[in-house]
């Protein structure tokens, strides 16, 4: 999920330097979402301890 945070940051980052607004944003909100939900899912696996199955 992070990878693909990075990825749209940085398609946002082209996008806006070359006045593309539109595209820009909506690769920002894409970017801004993927890196919130694997945030959220990095937490909870790391609270949860997740194991391999014996």
């Amino acid at each position: 999920m992070i990878y693909w945070a990075l990825i749209f940051l940085i398609v946002a980052i082209i996008a806006g330097a070359l006045g593309l607004t539109g595209v820009a944003g909506a690769a920002t909100n894409i970017a801004w979402i993927l890196f919130v939900v694997g945030l959220v899912l990095a937490l909870v696996f790391m609270i949860t301890g997740r194991r391999p199955r014996i």
